[in-house]
């Protein structure tokens, strides 16, 4: 599903150079839930915005079902994001005046695709995530937890082939956290959904097939949820 080759990103301000990326290799397959672990700075959200297409790596491959990534325009990337990639943010990234009905529509408004099979798809999943009552409320008014839930639901309206999240519980208390990667993981199961997920939380990654931990730019281990111990390693590694 997911194959990165050398992968490589650095900043340039002024005259300093800032290596955040430092050749990664990584294979992700279809179905799996992933959890990206490591410290601020290791370089975790720049591979998740390099996966998605949001920025291009200044070396190294990004093939998504065989698609390079790096060689699309601005404007195919653009296309490919929206039909293959879903994104569900930290801090939401709704529009805070339309309705969660809007919110969750607006990928499918700009592809101009709008149709009565769709609007059918929109309240299903709506209700899949638990918002069937709230479709007319506007997204300034809900709580952090439907505001998450909406994202996601956002995310996934288009049937993205992979879906991206970066920190999607960071803001969110325990409870919450759990309804949402719970939620994750139905359609990661039910739907065979591809998930590539940042989190600081070893509780979150727990929900994750497999964990890589980031340090340096480099990928340092890659831990399985079968490992007994994988819980007292990545807390070893996070410290």
């Amino acid at each position: 599903m997911i194959k990165v080759r050398n992968l490589k990103k650095e900043f340039i301000q002024g005259q300093e150079r800032t290596q955040v990326l430092k050749g990664i290799d990584l294979n992700v397959e279809e179905g799996e839930f992933v959890a990206v672990m490591g410290p601020s700075g290791s370089g975790k959200s720049t591979l998740l915005q390099l996966l998605g297409g949001l920025d291009i790596p200044t070396e190294g491959e990004n093939l998504i079902n065989q698609n390079n990534l790096n060689t699309m325009s601005e404007k195919e990337r653009t296309i490919f994001r929206r039909k293959y990639i879903g994104f569900i943010f930290q801090n939401y990234q709704l529009l805070p005046t339309l309705t969660v009905e809007e919110n969750i529509a607006f990928p499918i408004h700009a592809d101009g695709s709008l149709t009565r099979e769709k609007n059918k798809e929109i309240y299903e999943l709506m209700n899949s995530v638990g918002l069937k009552e709230l479709g007319r409320k506007r997204a300034s008014l809900l709580s952090g937890g439907q505001q998450q839930r909406v994202a996601i639901a956002r995310a996934l309206v288009n049937h993205p082939t992979v879906l991206l999240a970066d920190e999607p519980t960071g803001n969110l208390d325990r409870n919450k956290a759990e309804e949402i990667l719970g939620l994750m993981s139905k359609f990661n199961r039910e739907s065979n959904q591809t998930i590539i997920m940042v989190t600081h939380d070893i509780f979150a990654a727990g929900f994750a097939n497999r964990i890589i931990l980031f340090k340096d730019g480099v990928v340092d281990q890659l831990i399985s949820r079968k490992d007994e111990d994988y819980a007292k390693y990545v807390a070893n590694f996070m410290a």
